[in-house]
């Protein structure tokens, strides 16, 4: 069988440490957003990091990684991205709830994405940087909104 004959363990070994490294820079942004009980959570983040690495992956062993043809891979994953992040969000009225946890889901994307191209600093810093901003700017946006009055996100 030409699938088996095709196997490199060495590249196969690279490629599971791409896909727990995307992984592991995920967890920490899932687990905020479970802890915070939004509508995505410790299962989604991980995954959307591990599928968006796979997809570059994929796109680097087929088309070539310098391929002009990279781009209609990225254009795919940012919109598929922001599909999914799409449905976490919810209109009450006219106030909308799960932005940050959508605008997550698109920084996760690009986490995997940057892992997958061997991007391995944008990553970390893509991931520490969406960490700290759901960590510090939720109180801060709890005394706006209690200064202002309102308690939700309007639109």
């Amino acid at each position: 069988m030409d699938l088996l004959q095709s196997w490199n363990s060495d590249t196969a070994l690279e490629h599971l440490i791409a896909l727990a490294v995307a992984y592991v820079l995920a967890l920490p942004i899932g687990w905020n957003r479970e802890r915070e009980e939004r509508s995505a959570g410790l299962r989604t983040f991980p995954l959307v990091a591990m599928a968006a690495c796979g997809f570059v992956m994929i796109a680097i062993e087929v088309i070539g990684a310098d391929s002009e043809q990279q781009s209609r891979i990225m254009e795919g994953l940012m919109t598929g991205i922001g599909f999914i992040g799409g449905g976490a969000i919810l209109k009450q009225g006219n106030q909308a709830k799960g932005t940050a946890t959508a605008a997550s889901l698109w920084a996760t994307g690009a986490i995997g994405a940057a892992v997958g191209y061997g991007q391995l600093d944008i990553a970390v810093i893509l991931s520490l940087v969406t960490v700290l901003t759901l960590v510090v700017m939720t109180p801060l946006r709890k005394v706006v909104q209690d200064g202002s009055g309102s308690d939700e996100d309007k639109v």
